[in-house]
């Protein structure tokens, strides 16, 4: 996260605990993207995803006072918000096939070899989706943190609310994980370290 983007969210927290409710708008246009893909990534559903993103928001507002900016805005939003999505996939889980997912099925365009090689493609996507999602959900998070929303440990540490090394030992338990359920080849393991290495999951999908 950007030192001015920090800034930014500093100055707009203290306009709105000073009564400009309207300075709040500029944390939802910073940070809407990231929290309805972070959902995303929890719920596979995109209207969903948006729900759980607007609800996150509303309880950041309501809670805005606790922020003891003993870290920065962001890594205190998104713990919020990762603590939101757990409770709302308990309460309902998540589908395991998509709008999106079907979507996608549909809009296999042009033919031969490249519509051979875009269905590969599609399949080889969604067999990683559906690996993801089938980890528990400790190692999901903490993969989805990480790789994909490119926080460091100690950043998805306190999103999670769990120690540092927690956070290595269930990316490293994950990626175990998740090349055994691709059936891919085993490599030399390290423990991660403190940035993201988008190689280090040897999957090029997106999830």
């Amino acid at each position: 996260m950007s030192a001015s983007r920090d800034q930014e969210d500093q100055a707009d927290v203290e306009r709105v605990l000073a009564g400009d409710t309207s300075a709040f708008a500029g944390i939802v246009r910073r940070w809407q993207g990231p929290l309805v893909n972070l959902a995303y990534r929890f719920c596979r559903d995109r209207g969903r995803a948006e729900e759980m993103a607007q609800e996150a928001f509303l309880r950041a507002y309501r809670g805005l006072a606790k922020w003891r900016r003993d870290a920065a805005f962001s890594t205190w939003l998104f713990a919020l918000a990762t603590n939101l999505y757990r409770t709302e996939l308990c309460r309902i889980p998540a589908s395991t096939f998509s709008i999106e997912d079907m979507a996608e099925l549909h809009d296999v365009r042009g033919d031969g070899q490249a519509m051979q090689h875009r269905l590969e493609d599609q399949e080889r996507d969604r067999a990683v989706r559906r690996a993801v999602d089938a980890l528990p959900s400790k190692y999901k998070e903490a993969l989805l943190l990480f790789y994909f929303h490119e926080m460091d440990v100690a950043a998805a540490a306190r999103s999670l609310g769990v120690a540092e090394g927690t956070v290595k030992a269930r990316l490293f338990r994950g990626r175990t994980l998740l090349r055994r359920k691709l059936r891919l080849p085993e490599m030399r393991e390290t423990k991660p370290t403190n940035k993201p290495d988008k190689e280090e999951i040897c999957v090029k999908a997106p999830i």
